[in-house]
């Protein structure tokens, strides 16, 4: 009986301890590679970055993390002393999945957290409602991606654009068209933020532009059969279409216009499709030779050391560059540095070092409005040629 109730107990320990393991290890709940700040004596600070890192667009949402991974490593090899201390930051990585809902909740999430600032989120979609949740928590977000112009519009102090908008890319996409003899056109958007955003740029850019928009069509960014809105485009015998959406589903729209014959048909659109994937997701049609894409910033390679950054993010992430990593890496260095001005990691504190900040960066001199947009945002058109992309 005895030799019963001391096995009882000791299988009792065993199974209490196994279940401590298995929830101290349970997937996103903490920071990966280390423990709380409070864990660690007030040494180690917590540090955000969420995005897609499932699903159709994960490529470029692991693109975002692997910029704010390398600057966090290079701050941190540099032995950074804040509020007296050595500090050392962790990265506390999530997955919005693309979705607005999920977004919300990872950013209830970081806040719960008590991360000290946050790079993302991806998308407008997400990073619209996202930044609701982080201005009632008072923490800091820099978006390196997100390109409506609605985010900045509330006047949320604690939010911030790394890249021109769609105001800024739109109109320069359907000036490019018209400068090069479009004289029709066909909109076509996926109902997110992004799409909706550009969509209307274009509408209203194409008609200070002389170019007549024949007809307006829709998609959703989980769609990859268009077969349909582009047999109805195709009797409209439009010069180009102008597309708001992503790389995902622009990459089977290219390859489906092949398939039906309109390789005379031009493509325009913005940073969300210009990526290095997007040849691949066309499987090659040559119609992606008719892409004109927009992108906020510079061409990696005319950035300040650029050539060498990439060498640099290659030798850690080969193969993974896409588009916003400089912006990302550059996000995650501003705000260390307004930690720094401020001498504090205290959100509280930095945000007005943030918002007041001049800061020359890998993507060029990084300045805010009071609206949190880039002083002096710049913008690239690119085009592929033998499946690279190329400056124009």
């Amino acid at each position: 009986m005895h030799n019963r109730r001391t096995l009882r107990w000791t299988l009792g320990v065993v199974a209490m301890a196994a279940l401590g393991a298995l929830a101290g290890c349970s997937k996103g709940s903490g920071p990966q590679g280390g423990s709380s700040a409070a864990a660690a004596g007030g040494n180690e600070v917590l540090f955000g970055t969420v995005g897609p890192i499932s699903g159709g667009i994960a490529h470029i949402g692991k693109d975002v993390e692997n910029g704010v991974r390398l600057a966090l490593d290079e701050i941190n090899a540099e032995h950074p002393v804040i509020g007296g201390k050595p500090v050392q930051f962790k990265l506390m990585a999530e997955d919005d999945a693309g979705d607005p809902k999920q977004a919300t909740a990872v950013a209830q999430k970081m806040c719960d957290a008590k991360v000290v600032a946050v790079v993302g989120h991806l998308q407008s979609g997400t990073s619209i409602p996202a930044s609701t949740v982080y201005n009632k928590c008072g923490i800091p977000m820099v978006t390196a991606s997100a390109t409506n112009p609605d985010l900045t519009k509330p006047g949320y102090r604690n939010v911030f654009r790394m890249i021109a908008n769609d105001n800024q890319l739109g109109a320069s996409v359907v000036d490019h068209a018209a400068k090069s003899g479009v004289k029709t056109a066909v909109i076509v958007d996926d109902r997110t933020a992004l799409g909706q955003g550009l969509a209307a740029v274009f509408k209203e850019t194409a008609a200070k532009d002389g170019i007549q928009v024949l007809d307006a069509q829709f998609t959703n960014d989980k769609a990859t059969d268009f077969m349909a809105i582009l047999t109805a485009i195709k009797a409209k015998n439009p010069d180009a279409i102008f597309y708001g959406g992503l790389d995902a589903q622009a990459g089977p729209m290219l390859r489906q216009m092949e398939q039906l014959g309109m390789s005379n048909v031009k493509l325009f659109g913005g940073d969300a499709i210009c990526t290095e994937k997007l040849p691949t997701l066309a499987g090659n049609a040559k119609t992606v030779a008719n892409v004109t894409c927009a992108t906020g910033g510079a061409s990696v390679q005319k950035m300040n050391g650029g050539a060498d950054w990439l060498k640099k993010y290659n030798a850690k992430y080969n193969g993974q560059f896409q588009i916003y990593s400089p912006y990302a890496y550059d996000a995650t260095r501003v705000l260390v540095q307004a930690m720094k001005d401020a001498n504090s990691t205290d959100p509280k504190v930095y945000l007005p070092k943030l918002a007041a900040i001049h800061f020359k960066g890998l993507v060029g001199d990084i300045s805010f409005t009071d609206k949190g947009e880039l002083q002096k945002p710049a913008v690239t058109l690119y085009t592929y040629k033998d499946g690279k992309r190329t400056e124009m």
